[in-house]
C-alpha cells in the first residue's frame, strides 16, 4: 500500500471510533509507531482536525466528516461473501438488519460493481444441515449484542439441555460467542451466581431491562475463554483413530473438544478437551473398533460400561 492510499485509510479508521489507539494503526497497517505519528501529522497538515489525549489516542473533531467512500471489487465481494454466512449463521434480527445495510450499500456502488456483485450473488453458497429446532423464536441476537454493548441486564426463559427443565434467571452479559455451530451468550447468572453458557437458540422469552449491571465486577469475555483452558471440569482425553475413517469425521471433532493431532502411522492421535466423558464415549462408540482410547482410564471403563449398555440392549 502506498502512503496516499494509507493516509486515505487511516483517516476511515479515525471516523470508526471516539478515540483510536497510535498502536491500532500500527498494527493493522504494520508499521511503526513513528511512521504513524508522521502520517498523522501529514493528515493535521492537510487540514484535517485531528485530536489526542496523552495515554489514550486520537481521534476527529466533531462535525468533521469524510465524504462518502467508494468500495473496490474485493471490499464489495467480501461483504456479499459475508452475508452469505449471515443468512445461514446467524437470526432473523441480524440477517434483517445485514440485509438493511448491504442494500444501503449497494446504491453507492458504481454501476461496474452493482453488475460485479449481480453476477456473484448466485456462485456463492453456505451450506448447513437443517435446525431441528425450529420451534423457537430466533430474534434476540439484537436484542443481546445492545444489553452487551449498553451494559443492560437480561431476563430471559431458558430451556437446559440436560435436564430439559424451563427457568427464569436474570442475567448480565459479558459477551457472544459462536462454536459448535450455535451462538453462545456468555453471561454472569444471578440465579446460579456463577458464569453460565446459555445456548442462544433454548432461550424462549427475552426482554432487555432498563437496570444496568456492574461490568466493572465481572470478566471480560477473552478473560471468561482464557479461564474455560484451566477449569477443573475439563478432562483431556487422547484417541488413536484409524485414518480410513478420520475424512468422515469432519467438523464434529470440534463439538467435542478437538485440540490437536498427530499422525502415527495408519493411525492419527487426537486430543480432545472434553467437558463429559459419556458425550464423548458415545462419540467413539460411533467408531467401533476404529478408535483406541489412549488415556484417562475413566474414559476406558466408561467405554466398557457403554459397550456392555448396548449388549444388555440387544441380548
Amino acid at each position: 500500500m502506498n502512503r496516499i492510499d494509507r493516509l486515505t485509510a487511516i483517516l476511515i479508521q479515525l471516523q470508526t471510533k471516539r478515540i483510536v489507539r497510535a498502536e491500532e494503526i500500527a498494527e493493522r497497517f504494520e508499521i511503526s509507531l513513528r511512521t504513524v505519528y508522521r502520517d498523522v501529522k501529514a493528515l493535521m497538515e492537510a487540514g484535517v482536525p485531528i485530536g489526542s489525549e496523552a495515554g489514550k489516542g486520537y481521534f476527529i473533531v466533531d462535525g468533521y466528516h469524510l465524504p462518502p467512500v467508494m468500495f473496490n471489487q474485493e471490499e464489495a465481494s467480501a461483504l456479499l461473501t459475508a452475508g452469505k454466512l449471515i443468512e445461514k449463521m446467524t437470526d432473523k434480527s441480524i440477517r434483517t438488519a445485514y440485509e438493511s445495510a448491504l442494500l444501503k450499500i449497494r446504491s453507492v456502488l458504481n454501476a461496474s460493481e452493482k453488475d460485479h456483485l449481480e453476477n456473484l450473488q448466485s456462485s456463492i453458497a453456505v451450506f448447513r444441515l437443517p435446525d431441528c429446532r425450529t420451534e423457537f423464536p430466533n430474534e434476540y441476537m439484537a436484542g443481546i449484542q445492545k444489553a452487551v454493548s449498553g451494559r443492560k441486564v437480561i431476563s430471559i426463559e431458558y430451556l437446559s439441555s440436560h435436564k430439559q427443565e424451563r427457568t427464569t434467571r436474570k442475567v448480565e452479559p459479558i459477551g457472544i460467542v459462536f462454536y459448535s455451530a450455535r451462538w453462545h451468550l456468555i453471561a454472569w447468572c444471578r440465579l446460579r451466581k456463577d458464569y453460565r453458557d446459555f445456548r442462544v437458540d433454548r432461550i424462549e422469552k427475552m426482554a432487555v431491562l432498563d437496570e444496568c449491571d456492574d461490568r466493572s465486577k465481572h470478566l471480560s469475555l477473552s478473560k471468561y475463554l482464557d479461564s474455560l483452558q484451566h477449569d477443573t471440569d475439563v478432562v483431556m482425553v487422547k484417541a488413536l483413530i484409524h485414518k480410513d475413517i478420520t475424512r468422515y469425521i469432519g467438523d464434529s471433532k470440534y463439538q467435542h473438544g478437538w485440540v490437536g493431532e498427530v499422525e502415527r502411522g495408519n493411525k492419527v492421535e487426537m486430543q480432545f478437551a472434553a467437558f463429559s466423558l459419556d458425550y464423548i464415549g458415545r462419540w467413539f462408540l460411533m467408531m467401533g473398533s476404529n478408535v483406541e482410547i489412549v488415556e484417562p482410564e475413566p474414559l476406558i471403563e466408561k467405554m466398557k460400561e457403554l459397550v456392555k449398555e448396548l449388549g444388555v440392549h440387544y441380548s
